[in-house]
């Protein structure tokens, strides 16, 4: 705003005098409502840019974020961590035992007993051997094994009169017994006759004795707590030795 007088008389007094108030523009003022304008319109211009990059480089940054993810999985999983590495060996182990045999004729159970730790026995994922006896840890399908191996003593007959060798019957059974049932059920068994042989296989073998092993596998869909054991024939005749008669299960 701008003050001016308006010219007066001489003659007239001073109190006479009138003043007018005259508005004068400013060029300041001007300039700063163009520079807000421009300032306004070039962050709209900035923000819709921001925008469109962003939404343009999102599956980049997904990526980059995805193999950073990865990179960290992976150096951490290159840290040698023991315990976590027996910790995924024992989730992913499967449940078996193996069992090793031995009959001693002075024992008064007089029947083919099965040791777990010695030789190449072993039990994991909750298999027991309780009285001689498998105990199955849980249900699902299970292969049941077992061999027993045999040396069995031939008698020659009376050849002048005709008579052959005396055949010697050898079995082996493995039973199972399940509360849904209520009783023992024969999983498997096997019978073969022993001292069958040609006589120029006799007189190779002439002293020897007879060589033979059944050997019984198969799958079967097994309850929790079932129970399973074996029935073995001419236990003198057993050959016990490591590797020749063993009884086992594992999960599938």
């Amino acid at each position: 705003m701008a003050y001016t007088t308006t010219p007066g008389d001489v003659e007239m007094a001073l109190e006479e005098r009138t003043v007018v108030l005259v508005e004068k523009k400013s060029s300041t003022g001007q300039i700063w409502k163009v520079t807000g304008a421009l300032l306004i319109v070039a962050l709209c211009i900035g923000g819709v840019l921001l925008f469109a990059w962003y939404w343009n480089g999102r599956p980049e940054m997904k990526m980059q974020s995805g193999q950073t993810e990865a990179l960290t999985k992976k150096d951490t999983s290159e840290k040698p961590d023991h315990h976590d590495a027996l910790r995924r060996i024992g989730i992913k182990a499967k449940a078996a035992i193996h069992l090793e045999g031995s009959y001693d004729e002075d024992s008064e159970s007089n029947q083919l007993e099965w040791r777990n730790g010695q030789g190449q026995a072993f039990a994991q994922g909750g298999f027991k051997l309780e009285n001689n006896q498998i105990i199955i840890p849980q249900k699902g399908l299970f292969f049941v094994y077992s061999q027993v191996s045999f040396r069995v003593p031939c008698s020659d007959g009376d050849e002048r009169r005709g008579a052959g060798k005396g055949l010697t019957p050898l079995s082996h059974r493995i039973w199972r017994y399940t509360d849904s049932i209520g009783s023992k059920v024969s999983l498997m068994n096997a019978v073969r006759s022993a001292c069958q042989s040609t006589p120029q296989e006799d007189s190779n073998h002439s002293g020897q004795g007879w060589y033979n092993a059944i050997y019984l596998g198969a799958v079967f869909n097994l309850n929790k707590g079932d129970k399973l054991w074996t029935e073995t024939n001419q236990l003198s005749a057993l050959e016990t030795e490591e590797g020749k008669t063993f009884f086992g299960v594992f999960a599938l």
